[in-house]
């Protein structure tokens, strides 16, 4: 799973303090532009235009995203318990 955040978004560096990312297997990417290979990784994704109105944005295994604050931590709550 990828987390894309940005360094000013405050709800990404709410989820980033609230789980352990890396215990649950979440990679974090940070956009910006000293990160292209983010950007590129989120165009492969096909998720440019949704990381313009919304961030954080959480990519599943299954490529399907969670784009909603909410969302994101009410799937990786679950994930927490299922460990």
């Amino acid at each position: 799973m990828t987390l894309f955040t940005k360094s000013l978004c405050s709800a990404c560096q709410e989820i980033k303090r609230e789980f352990d990312l890396k215990t649950i297997g979440v990679e974090v990417e940070e956009l910006g532009p000293d990160n292209p290979e983010a950007l590129a990784h989120l165009a492969w994704h096909e998720l440019v235009e949704t990381a313009e109105k919304t961030l954080p944005i959480l990519v599943l295994n299954d490529s399907s995203t969670i784009s909603d604050t909410g969302g994101i931590k009410c799937y990786l709550a679950g994930i927490v318990i299922g460990h």
